[in-house]
């Protein structure tokens, strides 16, 4: 097992098991936490999400770990968000209301509407198999990707009716297309990778960006 503490936050709302094995799969020690101490020591974090946008907001915050996640972000800590944990991201969401988000990354959230293609609705929210679209070879100033060793076009598996529009398009690595919107489905930003998509859920592929994880926390 890799020797670093990997925390996978656990607020609630996420998928935290199928996260932990994945680690555990490709030889990361993970521990699913909302202790505050634990992921301040942590060497990397992965903050999941499935639901609404204001409750894990209110959640977080009540747990205290709102600025701690920013602080550590910030600190230059490797960090993985998935689905709603790429939402938290960003500055605001439209989701039963307004609400603020980290601000990590300037964008919005926004909505899938119920458009009309082919005398079909479009169904809300996007679930199953779709294609990631790999934008740039983008990483870090020593050329990481979380996306190393993916060809132009891959599958994912997503689950979602809201996505992210940031404001910065330099640090979108993925887009994705459903109906007539092709938005963005995974974002690279210094330290941060965050997806749309569900890693653990989508095979092998999936998988490569867990090790890739593994790989940035050693600094391979």
């Amino acid at each position: 097992m890799l020797d670093k503490k990997v925390v996978i936050i656990d607020y609630g709302m996420g998928n935290l098991f199928s996260i932990k094995n994945a680690c555990a799969h490709v030889g990361i020690e993970s521990r699913i936490t909302s202790c505050i101490d634990e992921v301040l020591s942590s060497d990397g974090i992965i903050l999941p999400g499935v639901g609404a946008f204001g409750k894990a907001i209110d959640t977080l915050e009540s747990l205290g770990l709102l600025l701690v996640i920013r602080s550590s972000i910030e600190s230059g800590k490797p960090f993985m968000g998935i689905c709603l944990g790429l939402q938290l991201l960003m500055t605001e969401s439209c989701e039963f209301g307004k609400h603020k988000g980290l601000n990590l990354i300037s964008g919005s959230v926004k909505r899938f509407e119920n458009e009309v293609l082919d005398n079909r609705i479009l169904k809300v929210p996007h679930v199953g198999w779709n294609e990631i679209i790999l934008k740039e070879k983008i990483g870090s100033k020593s050329g990481h990707t979380f996306l190393k060793d993916f060809n132009s076009c891959e599958y994912m598996y997503f689950v979602h009716s809201y996505y992210v529009e940031p404001e910065d398009k330099s640090i979108v690595l993925t887009t994705t297309k459903y109906g007539s919107i092709e938005f963005c489905s995974s974002i690279q930003y210094k330290n941060i990778f965050a997806c749309q998509f569900h890693p653990e859920r989508s095979g092998e592929k999936g998988l490569q960006i867990y090790r890739n994880f593994r790989n940035l926390l050693v600094g391979s």
